[in-house]
Parts: structure tokens; sequence; C-alpha cells
């Protein structure tokens, strides 16, 4: 157990004891080796279970809106910002939650270990001082914890939380400072308008209607989807690409100016799904023509959310 987990699991018992929350919302590990798993605890002798590591990858702030009474939440940067989100679009009160934040040196990518390893099984390993140690029947291999991060925590600015109570350890030092994060936006912009179609078609071919990037986004709290509805029915809920397409495309808008860039959705996409280049798109369009950055400040509604005189209006024809 690392000095950071020992503060962790002190202060959600602290809290817990002396009734100044209801539940602790946190990491637990997992059954496999860099997996960990949401837990949720109500009895000080429990804390016990809590962890803190680069495989904690859920967004918790999706259970928030789900939970009753006063809650503890153990936050990384996205998280909290992701807490805020919610705060500011009256999901939940800024009252009912405390936030735990720890420092975050972002979150392990396990598709880039998987293709560093070509087919090895992994049945231990270990996280320690930027390293990953690797080892299966056979073999021992150690990695850089920077090559195998999530491309969202590459270029995150906001790894430790923005808003929080309690902040366990050492501000974590934030991300490379000449990291572009909107070069694959870039990238993409650069191509022509059918170019781009086609990427993001071959992209959404693959989906399997799971609904497990919806299912994993602290911005998609509605009661009932879209794409759920029956009447009206805005599309068809087969495997045709059409009606795949807009079901990405129509969830993106609803994420623009809200999404975090937590890489939830492309983590949980058992397809591997690019779902990371539409919305990050939109974010760049939201940046740029509203100055506008979610989940930083309590006071501050998201851009399509609100409205102002001088918005620009250049795309009205």
């Amino acid at each position: 157990m690392s000095e950071l987990e020992e503060l962790l699991r002190e202060t959600a018992r602290q809290l817990l004891a002396e009734g100044s929350i209801e539940l602790v919302i946190g990491y637990e590990r997992g059954t496999l080796p860099l997996r960990t798993t949401p837990c949720f605890i109500r009895d000080p002798d429990q804390v016990e279970r809590l962890v803190w590591n680069a495989s904690c990858e859920n967004n918790l702030a999706m259970y928030l809106h789900r939970a009753t009474g006063k809650v503890g939440i153990v936050a990384k940067g996205c998280d909290a910002r992701s807490i805020v989100g919610e705060i500011v679009e009256r999901q939940i009160a800024r009252e009912d939650v405390v936030i735990i934040g720890v420092p975050c040196q972002g979150v392990i990518d396990r598709t880039k270990i998987e293709a560093r390893l070509d087919g090895r099984e992994v049945l231990e390993a270990d996280v320690s001082e930027g390293l990953i140690t690797l080892r299966g029947e056979g073999f021992e291999e150690t990695l850089n914890l920077g090559e195998v991060l999530s491309e969202g925590c590459v270029t995150c600015h906001h790894r430790d939380p923005t808003l929080y109570d309690v902040f366990i350890g050492e501000p974590s030092g934030g991300a490379v400072e000449d990291a572009d994060e909107y070069a694959a936006v870039q990238a993409l912009e650069a191509q022509t308008a059918d170019e781009r179609w086609a990427y993001f078609a071959n992209e959404f071919s693959r989906c399997i209607r799971c609904y497990a990037c919806r299912e994993a986004c602290p911005c998609c709290y509605c009661a009932e989807c879209f794409v759920d509805q029956t009447q009206p029915c805005w599309f068809g809920k087969g495997d045709d690409l059409s009606d795949v397409m807009a079901f990405h495309i129509v969830r993106a808008y609803h994420v623009a100016g809200r999404c975090l860039d937590c890489g939830a959705c492309v983590r949980a996409c058992p397809m591997h799904i690019d779902l990371r280049a539409l919305v990050k798109k939109l974010e760049k369009d939201v940046r740029e023509l509203y100055s506008y950055e979610a989940g930083l400040h309590l006071e501050t509604v998201p851009p399509l959310a609100t409205f102002q005189p001088d918005d620009p209006q250049e795309f009205i024809k």
C-alpha cells in the first residue's frame, strides 16, 4: 500500500466515522492485473478496499446523480471537472458532495500495453515511480508509464482537481507543457470533406450499438436517451450505417461544450472506435468561438446552454 492510499483511506474513514458523509465512491482492486473497479463504501471499517493508482480509469462522477444523501467521492482532475458540470447543470447540489481530490499522473491505456506485448498474457503488474513492470508466463517487461497513457491524459492540462474539499498528497505537476492536444483534430481538418466522412464512416461501421460509450459518460444523465425514444422515433436501432452515424453525431453534439475528454467512452468501447476524434473537434470549436473550457467554474453555464447577444453568428447565412 502506498502512502497516498493510506492517506486516502484515513480521510475516508474519518469522514464516514464523523458523519460528514454517508457514502464514499472510490476505486478498489479489480480481478485482473491493471484493473480497478468502482466501489461504494458506507462502513468506516471497509475503507481498506480503497486504492489509487494509474489503473483508476472510471469517471466516478457518473454515479453522483444516482446517489442519495451526502456523498464523498474520490476525484482526479477530469472527475472533478465533471462534478462541476453536474453542479452547473443542477443534477447535484454542491452541498451534497464532498470532493476528495487526488493527484493524477494519467490513466493507463491497456490497448497500448496489449500492442507492446503482442498476445502475451499479463498475470502480474506493478506500477511504481513512473514505471510499469509486467509479468507473465516466461517473461517480465518494464515500460515507462508515459508511453502507455491514454491519449487524453498525454495532453491533459488539469490532471489535478480544480475543485475539491480535501486534497490527498501533493499536486502531480500537470502534463507536458508543449503537448498539442488538438494535433489529431487539425490533421482531420486538413482533409477534404469526403475524406473525413470516409474516416468516420469506417470507424462507426464497427459499432455494435451496445451504448457502452453512453453508459460510461458522466454527461449522459438523461432519464430517457433520444436513441431510446419511440414516440417520436428519431431513427432506427439496427446496424444500418446511417442510423449508427446519426446516433454518434447527435450524441457528440449533446456533449459539445460539456465533454471533459476524460476518455471514459473510448475505454468502454469494445470495438475500439475513435470516439474521441469527433468530440475533440467540437471541444476545439467551442474553445475558439466562446473561449470556454468545460468544468472549470461553477458560475459559468456551457455555451450551448445559454445565449449572449454578442455570440458569434458567422455560421448563419
